[in-house]
C-alpha cells in the first residue's frame, strides 16, 4: 500500500473507488486476469469497521480467493450456528449449519474487521493490484455516457493541490455506504419500512456459551419487541454487543443521550443483562443511522457499483459482509470479461444484477419477517417444517440456491410499519419458539 504522493500512474485499466471487501475482492480478481487495477482507499488500512460476523456461504469467495487456509490460521473464533431468544428469555435452538450441509463451509468466523479488510487488500496486492491508501476519488469523468476516468487527491486537501486525472476503462464504485455513484447519479432508492437506529459497543469479560456454542451469534429480542440486539464474539474476550430498531423509537426528535439509550434498552432485555453482569465496556458507544436502499442501476459504461454501494438491507442476519465479497466476485467476473471483448458497455458489466437481485430479495423478505408484528418463525416452522432447511439455507447465504424461495410461499406478504403509521413494535413473535 502507497500514499497517493507515490503514485506513479496515470492511466489504468479498471480504478476501484474504496478498499473494503467489496472493492478488495473485484480488484484481486480482476488483476489476478492481468489487468492493470488501482484502489483508492480514502482512510489507512486497516482502519476500524463494524460488521463483524461472517455468514458460512462468504467460503466460496474466500476459497476463491485463497483465504480459508489463512483464517483456518488465525485466532478469530470459530462460528457454527446462530440462536435466536425471545422477548421472554427463552433460548431457542440453535440454527447449527453443518446439520443442514455437512460441508467445512459450514463452519466460518467471527473476525475483527481491520485484520480481516487487510487480509483481503493484501490479497489484491499480492494478485497485482496497485493500492493507494488517503486517496479520495472526488470526480468520476464522463465523456458522455462512457467513463473515462476519475480525479483523486490526498484525503483531507480541501485546496485541492495534489489532485490528479487518473484515466480508466472501468471504475467500479466500492465506496460503501456513502454510494459515491449512485449518489451522484440519483440512482439511490431508499426502503421506507426499514429506516433503523443502531447503538453498539465492545465489552470484555462477557459470559460466554461453552464448547461449539462459544462462537455463536445471538440475535436477543427486547421486551415488548421494540428493538433487539446482536452478541457476537470476538477474540481476546472481548463482544461486540449492539442495538436496532425502529429510528423513530431510538432517536426520537434527532438528537439522544447513547448512554441513556443503552441503558433503557438493555434493561428491557434480561437475557444479554446476564451476558454482561460481568462485563467491562472498553470505549465508547456508537451509533449509526442503518437505512435500507438499493441502486436502481448497478452498471453504466464503464462504470459499476460492488458492495454496500449497490446496496444495503439491514444488520440482523449479518449479510453485509457476504453481500460485498459475492458482488464484488460477480462484478469482477463481468469487467474481466467486458475487458477481454473489448465491450466495457453498461449492459455487459452489469449482466450479473439481475441474478444478484434474486439473491438478494431472499434476504430482504426475511428482514421483513423479522420485522413485522405479529409473525413468528416459530409459528410458521411448527406448522410448516419442510421450511426448516430454506430457513436454514437463507440464514447461510445460500440464497441463490434454488428452493429457497419456497420459504416465502408459506410466509406469505409480511410488511413491517410503513413510515407514516403508528409507531409499532417490531418482530411480534406472539408465542415463543
Amino acid at each position: 500500500m502507497i500514499a497517493i504522493d507515490s503514485l506513479e500512474t496515470s492511466a489504468a485499466d479498471v480504478v476501484v473507488v474504496g478498499g473494503g471487501p467489496a472493492g478488495a475482492t473485484t480488484a484481486a480478481l480482476i488483476a489476478e486476469a492481468g489487468y492493470k487495477v488501482v484502489v483508492f482507499e480514502r482512510e489507512v488500512i486497516p482502519r476500524f469497521h463494524v460488521g463483524e460476523s461472517l455468514i458460512p456461504a462468504t467460503y466460496w469467495t474466500l476459497h476463491r480467493l485463497g483465504l480459508v487456509e489463512k483464517l483456518k490460521a488465525s485466532g478469530f473464533p470459530k462460528k457454527f450456528s446462530v440462536q435466536f431468544v425471545t422477548e421472554s428469555g427463552k433460548e431457542t435452538s440453535p440454527f447449527y449449519f453443518d446439520e443442514f450441509k455437512p460441508h467445512e463451509s459450514s463452519q466460518t468466523w467471527q473476525v475483527w474487521r481491520d485484520d480481516f479488510d487487510q487480509m483481503l487488500i493484501e490479497c489484491a496486492e499480492q494478485r497485482g493490484a496497485e493500492v493507494v491508501c488517503e486517496a479520495q476519488v472526488t470526480e468520476v469523468v464522463f465523456d458522455e455516457d462512457q467513463v473515462t476516468g476519475v480525479y483523486v487527491r490526498r484525503a483531507g486537501d480541501q485546496s485541492g493541490e495534489s489532485s490528479r486525472f487518473v484515466s480508466a476503462r472501468v471504475v467500479v464504485d466500492a465506496s460503501g455506504l456513502s454510494a459515491f455513484l449512485a449518489s451522484r447519479m440519483g440512482l439511490k432508492e431508499a426502503d421506507p419500512l426499514l429506516r433503523k437506529a443502531t447503538v453498539w459497543g465492545y465489552f470484555r469479560g462477557a459470559a460466554r456459551d461453552e464448547g461449539r456454542d462459544e462462537g455463536a451469534t445471538i440475535i436477543l429480542q427486547t421486551e415488548g419487541k421494540r428493538s433487539w440486539f446482536w452478541y457476537i464474539p470476538l477474540p481476546d474476550d472481548i463482544v461486540s454487543v449492539g442495538c436496532t430498531g425502529d429510528l423513530r423509537y431510538m432517536f426520537p426528535g434527532g438528537g439522544v443521550d447513547l448512554e441513556a439509550l443503552w441503558g433503557r434498552e438493555l434493561a428491557r432485555c434480561p437475557a444479554m443483562q446476564r451476558r454482561l453482569i460481568e462485563a467491562v465496556r472498553e470505549g465508547p458507544l456508537r451509533s449509526t443511522r442503518d437505512f435500507s436502499y438499493k441502486a436502481t442501476k448497478a452498471a453504466g459504461d464503464g462504470w459499476v457499483l460492488v458492495g454496500d454501494a449497490v446496496g444495503f438491507i439491514d444488520p440482523v442476519y449479518s449479510s453485509g459482509v457476504y453481500l460485498a465479497l459475492k458482488s464484488g466476485e460477480m462484478a469482477a467476473d463481468a469487467v474481466v470479461n467486458g475487458l477481454a471483448a473489448g465491450d466495457v458497455s453498461g449492459e455487459r458489466l452489469g449482466a450479473w444484477k439481475e441474478s444478484y437481485d434474486k439473491g438478494v430479495m431472499h434476504f430482504h423478505k426475511l428482514v421483513y419477517a423479522f420485522y413485522t408484528p405479529g409473525f413468528s418463525f416459530g409459528g410458521l416452522l411448527r406448522e410448516h417444517p419442510e421450511c426448516m432447511e430454506h430457513l436454514a439455507n437463507i440464514l447461510m447465504g445460500n440464497v441463490f440456491e434454488p428452493g429457497v424461495g419456497a420459504l416465502f410461499e408459506a410466509i406469505g406478504d409480511v410488511k413491517p410499519p410503513a413510515e407514516n403509521e403508528p409507531l409499532m413494535v417490531p418482530m411480534g413473535e406472539e408465542e415463543e419458539n
